[in-house]
């Protein structure tokens, strides 16, 4: 007697299905994870009023890059990552050679490309020598002589009389400066890592429909 068994429908193509659907609903829920962590993150920067600019060096990328994978993943990362971590840390910074740090006040104006200036530059652009003034109370000074423009900076007085002008404070200097803390990365990471199963659950079940 010769038996022969046929097992319909057929478990190994049903099992090599289920694992493609698997592979695509995790690589698509890594996407949108990644997506979704990235536009957070990106809404946070622009909140905490640092600029289109920084917040578009928040950047994503799922892996592998081309094909699923049940072993899909999903990098969110800065392109700027000193600032994006200082504003998201709020360190203590201190000059590096031990004295002061410059903050520079309305007075001194800006540097190349809008940075910040510092003294050096200040007085080869503008043609003033600056003085350090001493507080026991307080930040110190740089302090320099000329007249305030239209835009309340301090440059060069032409007057002879001396006629308008006047003693500004140009920047300010303290030890050490603690940056407040802008930015919680952590945050909004923990609630995409949280969402996973769920994407992964929804995108399968949506995979067997």
């Amino acid at each position: 007697m010769k038996l022969k068994l046929n097992i319909t429908p057929d478990i190994v193509a049903m099992m090599a299905a289920e694992v493609a659907a698997g592979e695509r609903a995790v690589s698509a829920a890594m996407r949108e994870a990644g997506t979704e962590l990235k536009t957070a993150w990106r809404a946070q920067i622009t909140g905490a009023g640092l600029g289109r600019r920084l917040a578009n060096s928040i950047r994503s990328q799922t892996y592998p890059k081309a094909g699923d994978s049940l072993n899909a993943a999903a990098l969110v990362w800065s392109n700027a990552p000193e600032i994006i971590g200082a504003h998201d840390t709020g360190p203590l910074i201190r000059s590096k050679n031990g004295f002061w740090l410059a903050i520079p006040t309305e007075a001194a104006g800006r540097g190349l490309r809008g940075r910040r200036i510092t003294p050096a530059e200040w007085e080869r652009r503008r043609g003033l020598r600056l003085q350090f003034v001493y507080r026991r109370t307080g930040p110190s000074l740089l302090v320099a002589e000329g007249r305030l423009n239209t835009k309340g900076q301090a440059v060069v007085s032409r007057s002879k009389t001396g006629r308008g002008v006047v003693t500004a404070p140009i920047f300010l200097l303290v030890p050490q400066v603690k940056l407040p803390k802008r930015l919680d990365l952590a945050r909004d990471a923990g609630r995409a890592v949280d969402s996973v199963p769920g994407l992964i659950v929804a995108k399968w079940v949506k995979e067997r429909l």
